[in-house]
């Protein structure tokens, strides 16, 4: 195995089956529409209709083939006709812009109804692998897995730690199986390797997902998260921004914030009506972020010399559901700006 082979991550996110112009921008190919297209959601199950098996050849021989709402129809199965007018939507989404990039900026522009979220993360998930292409820092290449996978949020020892949910369900299922286990074992994370500062070795291992992520201070987890922001950013928008953690946010005169997640929105639409955020709410706030724009960017005039301030926060049930789209929706740009 070669030395950039090793390097490789995240080969389940299917960037290696995808064209790359020139100036970065991802174009769809016909490998990697049918690599959703092999996905158990779209295969013809044993009791599929000869309709569906046709349409699911057909489109395995071109994925680009245009399908009509008759085609459609003829499906018997109600959820499968559902299943495959929203991947079909999704794929016309796709080839309607000319990059992965900017089909991403449109969708979030003109609204994800429709589109399942298991599509909508599949598609961050190779943006992020994009944006972070040529990252060897583990902690970075690890604070990019909360932009497409939902994480368990837990507090051992004094520190903040973001599992992955569905490793961390796994594990604890594992756990009812076993009486004694669940009796002698302390939480479910303390099961997984919490990655060090410097350490090694995610590559190989990142499409396990199986790494926990130190949240620390200013330093560690929440510096590799405003790392990850700060790509995601550049590579969808184009656009420089710096991002950084901070403690509080301690500016009275505060223009413009985004939460990162519902929950987030939520507390800081509190805080910006200047109502009193209660302590319960207040201790789901994981890390606070000061972002400022790169001056040739085109910002809103209330917002120009302002920094935008960014909220990140787990639900009642201490899981993270971040969503990358708030930072394309949210950040206070001009309108109609281009990108790739």
């Amino acid at each position: 195995m070669t030395d950039a082979a090793t390097r490789d991550f995240w080969l389940s996110s299917g960037h290696v089956l995808l064209d790359r112009r020139e100036d970065g921008g991802l174009v769809v190919t016909d490998a990697f529409l049918k690599a959703y297209l092999a996905r158990p959601e779209l295969m013809p199950p044993e009791e599929a209709c000869p309709a569906e098996r046709a349409l699911h050849a057909l489109l395995m021989d071109d994925p680009f083939a245009a399908i009509s709402p008759v085609t459609l129809a003829q499906l018997a199965d109600a959820d499968a006709r559902d299943n495959w007018r929203a991947f079909l939507s999704f794929r016309d989404r796709l080839l309607a812009a000319p990059t992965l990039q900017a089909a991403y900026v449109r969708m979030i522009g003109e609204g994800v109804a429709g589109i399942p979220p298991l599509f909508l993360n599949q598609l961050v998930h190779v943006l992020m692998r994009a944006a972070l292409d040529g990252c060897e820092d583990a902690e970075v290449l690890r604070a990019g897995e909360i932009f497409f996978r939902p994480q368990k949020v837990t507090v051992h020892e004094g520190h903040l730690l973001l599992a992955d949910a569905e490793t961390i369900a796994m594990h604890e299922e594992n756990r009812q199986a076993s009486p004694l286990l669940a009796m002698l074992g302390g939480p479910a994370v303390t099961e997984l390797d919490v990655l060090q500062p410097g350490e090694t070795g995610y590559q190989e291992r990142s499409d396990a997902f199986d790494m926990v992520l130190d949240l620390g201070g200013e330093a560690g987890g929440r510096a590799a998260i405003a790392r990850c922001i700060e790509a995601f950013l550049r590579e969808t928008l184009g656009h420089a921004v710096a991002v950084e953690p901070v403690q509080r946010i301690e500016d009275r005169d505060w223009r413009w914030f985004i939460g990162l997640d519902a929950e987030a929105t939520a507390i800081g639409n509190a805080l910006w009506r200047g109502e009193a955020v209660e302590g319960e709410a207040s201790s789901r706030v994981l890390a606070l972020f000061r972002l400022t724009v790169d001056p040739s960017v085109p910002v809103r005039p209330e917002v120009r010399g302002h920094p935008v301030y960014l909220i990140m926060a787990m639900d009642r049930s201490n899981l993270l559901r971040f969503k990358p789209q708030n930072l394309i929706a949210g950040l206070p740009l001009v309108a109609d700006q281009p990108v790739h």
